[in-house]
This record gives structure tokens, sequence and C-alpha cells, in this order.
């Protein structure tokens, strides 16, 4: 009865937004055209040169088994910190150096071909999930320039690092500490012989690499423009505080972050850089849109997820209340 009445409040909720926003649409066409322009031009400008070429090559490295490889080259500075698969350090290494949302598909990708449990994919969904490098160094250090950025770096990239250690101890600990599984392989593959073999064992012909290739820049497509749609729609939001909030200036640059980080940032003064970096680690609800894409029929849970993502801003409000930047 609770489930029910809850579920009919969202709905009632989503439905109504969405009739709101059609008539803001037609009442305010130069607002809501500047800010899906804007959307997509961020989208286009800074989320397919930061992530397109990542989402190609992590799907072409699960493909082909060659993510084995890199977890067992990086095996030894991140073993013994976390004593996990070697499918669980390729998804740690992905969700630090390639970005949001990078992590919560390559944790997907890894959950629906079997690599990793779903108690692992919920453990790593709770800390790798994170704003990339290449984006936090080319934009939003860009923005909010530092006198000390080793400072953001240890509160962007430690902070999250640290509480993934902390649950791999605490709430997971029953975690398998080894890998025991084996990737699938068709017969008609196993059957080839003379051919260059994968790390996994796994004999990989021409055919089979250009078809993993084609398979992996299909999904890439598929998935980047799934966010800029996400982009272009959470931008459509900002018509809310513009019209509703339009004497509070202030208030509509704080809100704006939390529907879509990339433009709100951008609306966000220089001074108000300390805000700017305590809101990333949480990425607005635009990211966690974009995260429920990710992970769907995956059977992973959003909730769990959006309270570590809290936990984590917390921390780091508490970071740079004792480390000012």
């Amino acid at each position: 009865m609770v489930e029910s009445m809850r579920r009919k409040l969202f709905l009632f909720f989503f439905f109504g937004t969405l009739s709101i926003l059609c008539l803001f649409l037609l009442r305010f066409p130069a607002q809501a055209g500047a800010l899906a322009a804007n959307g997509l031009t961020l989208w286009f400008s800074k989320m397919i040169p930061a992530l397109f070429p990542f989402m190609i090559l992590s799907g072409l490295f699960l493909s082909t088994g060659f993510s084995n490889l890199l977890a067992r080259l990086a095996a030894p500075v991140l073993q013994p910190v976390f004593q996990t698969t070697e499918a669980c350090l390729f998804c740690i290494l992905t969700g630090f150096f390639c970005g949001f949302p990078m992590g919560a598909r390559v944790c997907a990708q890894s959950l629906q071909q079997k690599k990793i449990s779903r108690r692992e994919a919920s453990w790593l969904l709770a800390f790798i999930n994170n704003i990339g490098p290449v984006y936090f160094s080319g934009y939003v250090l860009t923005l909010f320039p530092v006198r000390t950025p080793l400072t953001v770096w240890l509160g962007m990239y430690l902070l999250p690092f640290l509480y993934g250690m902390v649950l791999r101890y605490t709430l997971y600990r029953d975690l398998p500490t080894q890998s025991v599984r084996r990737v699938f392989v068709p017969a008609s593959v196993r059957s080839q012989a003379n051919t260059p073999a994968s790390p996994t064992g796994t004999p990989l012909s021409s055919a089979r690499l250009l078809s993993a290739l084609h398979e992996s820049i299909l999904s890439a497509m598929n998935g980047i423009a799934q966010l800029g749609g996400y982009m272009v729609f959470f931008n459509l939001l900002n018509l809310f505080p513009t019209v509703f909030l339009a004497a509070y200036p202030t208030f509509i640059r704080t809100l704006s972050p939390l529907l879509e980080i990339t433009n709100g940032l951008s609306m966000l003064l220089p001074s108000e850089r300390l805000w700017a970096y305590i809101v990333l680690p949480f990425g607005g609800l635009c990211c966690i849109a974009q995260t429920a894409s990710c992970i769907h029929k995956t059977g992973l849970s959003l909730k769990p997820y959006i309270f570590h993502k809290l936990i984590l801003t917390l921390l780091t409000a508490v970071w740079y209340l004792v480390l000012p930047v």
C-alpha cells in the first residue's frame, strides 16, 4: 500500500513537472532555446572529446579480455589495498581515470558479462563513478583556479578512494579476494588455430577484433547520445528557477549545479568556487539520471548509489572546511 502510494506520488510529480515544462517551452521559447543550445554545445565540446574515446576503448578491452592485462599491471598497487578481483580492479581504474559515467557504465558491462557479481558492482558503484581527471583539469580548474591545486585533487580523488577502501573492509568485507570466473568464449572462436591470443587465452582473429571494435563503437555512440539527451533535458529544467526565482540570481546559481553540473558550474562566480568543489562529487540530478541509464536492466539499485554520493559530498564539504581552497 505504501509502495503503491509512493509510486503514484512519483508519477504525479514527474508528469506534473513535464506538463509545466511544456508550458514554459511555449511561454519562454527564447530562454528554452538558449538552454537547449547550451546543453548541446557543452555535450559536443566537453563530453564527447572527454568520454567518447574512453567508451570505445573500455568496451574493446572488456570484449577482448585485455581488461585483465590492465588490471594485472595495476595489481601491485591496487590489490594490496582492495584485495579484490582483476575485473573489479579494471572497473576501479576506468572509473577513476576515464571519468563519469564510465565507472557506472563499465560496472554494468562487467556485470552483464558475468565478470563481477552484483554485490561487487554495488560496492564499486559506491565510489568509482567520479568526475574524470581530463574534465576536472581542463574545465573545472580553468573555471575555478586555486592557490593549492593539490588540495582539490586530493579532495576529488583521494576521498572516494579511501571511502571505497573503508567500505571494502566493513560493509563489503565478504567479497572474494581473487577471480575464479572465466569469460565465455564461443566454440567457433575456440576452434580457430594459430591466431593471436588475448590475456585470457582466447584466440583473437582479425575478424573477431574488427567485430569487437564495431560493437564497441556502436555501444559508445548509443551511450554518448543518451548522455547528450540528458544534458539537454536537465539544462531545460533551469527554466524553473529562472521563472520562479528571477528576483534571486544567487539562489539560481546555487541550484543550477544540482540540476546539471557542467552548465551549472559555468553559471557560478569565481568567488563561489568552494560551492563548486563541494557539489562536484554529487554531480547533480543529471549525473544521477545518466547513472540510472547505465545500470538499467542490471538489477542494481540507484538508492545506495545516491546515498553514497551524499556521504561523499558531506565528506568533501568537511575536507574543504579543514583545508580551504
